[in-house]
């Protein structure tokens, strides 16, 4: 089956469209882009709602790029200026070096994870004395809160922002031959648009375990599972994918 035309589940914004835009012109296929879920964010009084204030913790638990940017901005909303002294745990390198937008690296302290959230639990061990915040939005795996429970530490997750499911009805009648996800919720959004949707020939690309597994709860057949050693992005999974259909 020749690729013609895919479909990725998120807007378009800086770097994220480079690599898409090199394969769609050297493959000569379509790539559109579209955000499958809208993300609301957090005000100081919601915040203020949930008894959270930020100079009262001195570690920050970060497992996404969104949550970074919404503790940031409620920050400077509040007036809190974050002190050079806090603490970041961060999911992966790819959030670590996304800190980098809002802080100096020098002289801060911040450990990374390679991938999976039990990855940062030595992390958290190691500083049990402190006071942690996971800010997240409203949608968190109870997978996360229940290894934080089990911890002897003074935690508590802050929802700085919520997801929920774009209006994609214009896509009804649009057929693309692969859909691109890189949440559980871009496939949620999916499912909520169009209950009976039907997977026939379209090709499923998916990133990461959770929103694999969220995938095969939906009944989907995956043709692309990100990341793997070999192909540890998305672009260079579709690129390799497109190739070999080529041939």
């Amino acid at each position: 089956m020749k690729i013609n035309n895919i479909l990725i589940s998120q807007s378009v914004n800086g770097g994220f469209y480079s690599p898409y835009l090199e394969i769609s012109k050297r493959q000569n296929i379509k790539i559109d882009f579209r955000s499958f879920i809208d993300i609301i964010g957090a005000n100081p009084i919601d915040v203020r709602k949930q008894k959270i204030n930020f100079a009262n913790f001195s570690v920050v638990i970060f497992i996404s790029k969104k949550s970074v940017d919404h503790y940031f901005r409620l920050a400077n909303a509040m007036r809190f200026k974050v002190p050079i002294s806090m603490k970041y745990i961060c999911q992966t390198k790819t959030i670590a070096y996304y800190l980098q937008k809002y802080i100096i690296y020098r002289k801060r302290k911040i450990y990374i994870g390679d991938k999976n959230f039990i990855d940062l639990l030595p992390y958290i061990n190691k500083n049990e004395k402190e006071k942690f915040l996971l800010p997240s939005s409203d949608i968190l795996s109870q997978n996360i809160l229940n290894q934080l429970n089990k911890l002897n530490i003074f935690w508590k997750r802050a929802i700085l922002y919520k997801i929920a499911y774009s209006d994609l009805s214009d896509l009804k009648n649009v057929c693309y031959d692969i859909l691109v996800f890189f949440n559980p919720s871009e496939i949620k959004s999916l499912f909520d648009n169009f209950p009976n949707f039907d997977q026939n020939n379209t090709k499923i690309a998916t990133f990461g375990k959770n929103t694999l597994d969220e995938a095969y709860k939906s009944g989907l057949k995956i043709d692309i599972k990100v990341p793997t050693p070999e192909l540890p992005s998305m672009s260079m999974a579709l690129d390799k994918y497109i190739k070999n259909h080529i041939k």
